[in-house]
């Protein structure tokens, strides 16, 4: 019997965070053995597009099927991107997407989501944005309702899986960190637009409460920041310290924060997560879609600190994680974006309970290590990379129907793409 056909659109080949998840979706799909697949491996912004290791050989099958041009009409198209990217190409088509990080999607998303057949959200957060998004459309003169735009296909939630093989909790001896602190936090993500208190990650606001809670004081822990805004570069670098300099400008006697730049493997990572100055992730993000690195963190059963709001929330309880508290506001302008809209809300965290926190774990962190070591446990079985696919595979062949009719326009491939 004839496999079905498959393209699948997404960035592949990048060091991004959907490129990582478009290679694992990928994967399972190869695994699955029951498709023709074919690739079109878009841009992503300017991250780097050098993630295909040769010696892989996934990333070798990868590459052989590749395809700049696709003839005829595929039985299913995947596309993994944001969604008013979305368009029909095969005769069954599934969008996939992180999401969202605030309280509202774009209108174009809707329409994005609406010329698929399925959706699939990384979270139960953005499944829930994305579902009570509403945009009325109304008569110029008369103001009457003429029709309400919302979701209209259905929507079905994929967590993004992490790979045990690679994050786990073993420690790499070799491996080296040069910083004299023995307690260290640890940030991972962008540092993205937006004035101090207002960039999606809130970086700023959390150097500045790092800062404010351990200055003038012996033995205080260190800060390490492993972030980017998307490529490295000596000038990107030297634009990054600078900011964390300003924002210590009035604060006597800083503890040390280092700045960690460049690019490390997925293999380095988890042995900077599991090195033994390593004793927490921090992050009091505004929104994730879902929250990649914090999922990753969590396989080396140390405690995470993070905001209670948003996608990483269904990996992240209360009871085994540190989540702080604070209260949805409203999107500053030096943020907004053609994704970030002017009027949504996302999170500002309490500073001061965050503060609080800073410390409580430093002095009682064996306490919060015993309740993150059953947080890893449970994640390694609910939200490994080997679920994730058998969820998957499960998804799609139980939600996939291809018409016998379609007339549809074949794609142009290799889009680029502006969202990060």
């Amino acid at each position: 019997m004839n496999k079905q056909t498959l393209l699948f659109r997404g960035p592949v080949k990048s060091r991004s965070g959907y490129g990582s998840h478009s290679r694992d979706l990928l994967e399972a799909l190869y695994q699955m053995d029951i498709y023709d697949i074919k690739i079109d491996s878009c841009l992503w912004g300017n991250t780097p597009m050098n993630a295909l290791e040769k010696d892989n050989k996934f990333h070798k099958w990868i590459v052989e099927n590749s395809v700049s041009e696709f003839n005829g009409l595929p039985d299913i198209y995947v596309q993994v991107t944001v969604p008013n990217e979305f368009q029909r190409y095969g005769k069954f088509n599934i969008g996939i997407t992180a999401g969202i990080e605030t309280t509202l999607a774009p209108k174009d998303w809707i329409d994005g989501c609406n010329r698929m057949d399925l959706i699939i959200a990384t979270s139960n957060f953005s499944k829930d944005v994305l579902l009570t998004t509403v945009y009325d459309e109304k008569e110029k003169n008369s103001d009457k309702l003429v029709k309400q735009h919302r979701i209209e296909k259905p929507i079905e939630v994929l967590f993004e899986g992490v790979d045990t093989n690679i994050y786990n909790n073993v420690i790499n001896p070799s491996f080296e960190l040069d910083i004299k602190e023995d307690f260290a936090y640890l940030f991972v993500g962008h540092w993205l637009k937006g004035n101090i208190g207002q960039d999606r990650k809130d970086v700023g606001m959390l150097i500045k409460t790092f800062a404010e809670t351990f200055k003038d004081k012996t033995e205080c822990p260190a800060l390490i920041l492993k972030t980017s805004s998307a490529v490295f570069s000596v000038i990107e670098r030297e634009l990054f310290r600078k900011k964390i300099k300003d924002i210590l400008i009035g604060i006597n006697n800083p503890p040390p924060i280092y700045l960690l730049f460049g690019d490390l493997t997925n293999n380095e990572m988890n042995d900077l997560y599991n090195h033994p100055k390593i004793k927490s992730m921090v992050s009091i993000t505004k929104g994730e879609g879902f929250g990649r690195p914090l999922l990753e963190f969590t396989m080396t059963g140390k405690p995470v600190i993070a905001s209670n709001w948003s996608g990483h929330k269904d990996f992240l309880s209360m009871e085994s994680s540190v989540m702080i508290g604070g209260s949805l506001t409203e999107v500053d302008d030096s943020a907004v974006d053609n994704f970030i809209l002017k009027g949504s809300k996302w999170f500002t965290a309490n500073y001061d309970e965050f503060s609080q926190v800073l410390i409580l774990v430093k002095e009682q962190y064996d306490k919060f290590l015993n309740r993150s070591e059953v947080l890893r446990i449970e994640n390694s079985n609910k939200f490994s990379l080997s679920k994730m696919k058998e969820v998957f595979a499960s998804l799609i062949q139980s939600k996939v129907m291809v018409p016998t009719k379609v007339n549809l326009i074949l794609p142009k491939l290799n889009k680029v793409y502006d969202k990060i």
